[in-house]
């Protein structure tokens, strides 16, 4: 089995940051007090698993929208894939002898989880594969969980920041333009960083805080983060913006639904949730027109 490989990426990321770095401006930063944060922490329980030896399965949350496999199988690279019907996610597994967390992205149904071991090269073999039946509890939950792609913990400094950012708020709307203001006015786009990137990157929210740069996946990782953790299901999309690879945020509203075009709302309309575009492009109104367009975005993958 042939695994995607970084080029994609580094191709991607660099065609996004020539595009944003064109509309590249100064950012403002904001005033906060503090509020509180509401997180998720999933839990292997040990009541329903699946094991062979080499991989463990705990599947007795997937009412909560995840399952956590854990690998003790003695390979260093790893990869789990997570279908449900035409729609396969393809995830490195980091961990050794402790757990990970994958969503169920796509909304109930039957799952098959599969491991692989490497065998050289992009060569992969097997190991495991079972299939799961998931009905939720609530079809929002896996956008409220912390996972592989959006790892957050009650000690995070960005979770902290989330939430003092989202305080004084009036509703779900006045959440999201905090967060989404904070992300855009206090980060700029790190162009040597999404040249460099390598194949399997995970964004580490706490270290993009700090550093206040990022590329389009940190952006939108920290977004989501935030939002998560003032209880509004917000989804990391991960696809394509013309021929680059590209990450931005969904949102759930409540009496609106998912907006899955959003990031800006002016009292009429909305446009698409694009941080990354948005921050290097200093809001102007090209870039607004140029997000604006659902038809320059093609969503392949929901984390």
């Amino acid at each position: 089995m042939m695994m995607r490989k970084s080029s994609l990426l580094r191709k991607g990321w660099a065609v996004a940051a020539a595009f944003a770095m064109a509309f590249l401006t100064v950012a403002s930063p904001m005033t906060l007090t503090a509020e509180a944060a509401n997180v998720r922490v999933p839990t292997a329980s040990g009541t329903t698993t699946y094991e062979n030896g080499k991989v463990l399965v705990d599947a007795s949350n997937i009412s909560q929208g995840y399952v956590m496999i854990r690998y003790s199988g003695g390979k260093e690279r790893i990869k789990v894939q997570i279908t449900k019907g035409a729609v396969t996610y393809t995830y490195d597994l980091n961990a050794r002898d402790a757990y990970e967390v994958f969503p169920f992205s796509e909304g109930d149904g039957t799952y098959s989880v599969k491991v692989f071991e490497n065998v050289s090269g992009n060569q992969y073999a097997q190991i495991f594969s079972k299939d799961l039946s998931v009905s939720m509890a609530d079809q929002f939950l896996p956008f409220l969980y912390p996972n592989q792609y959006v790892n957050f913990s009650e000690g995070n400094a960005a979770v902290q920041k989330g939430a003092e950012v989202a305080a004084g708020a009036a509703d779900e709307i006045g959440i999201v333009t905090n967060v989404f203001h904070f992300v855009v006015d206090n980060l700029t786009y790190d162009v040597a960083k999404a040249q460099s990137v390598q194949s399997g990157y995970l964004p580490n929210i706490d270290a993009v805080l700090a550093a206040r740069t990022g590329i389009c996946f940190d952006y939108a990782a920290l977004m989501t983060a935030m939002l998560r953790t003032q209880n509004i299901p917000t989804k990391l999309v991960v696809g394509y913006t013309g021929s680059a690879y590209h990450a931005w945020v969904n949102v759930y509203i409540t009496n609106v639904g998912w907006v899955d075009n959003a990031i800006y709302f002016d009292g009429q309309q909305w446009s698409l949730m694009d941080p990354t575009f948005m921050s290097s492009g200093g809001k102007s109104e090209q870039i607004r027109k140029y997000i604006g367009n659902a038809s320059n975005y093609q969503a392949k993958y929901s984390y």
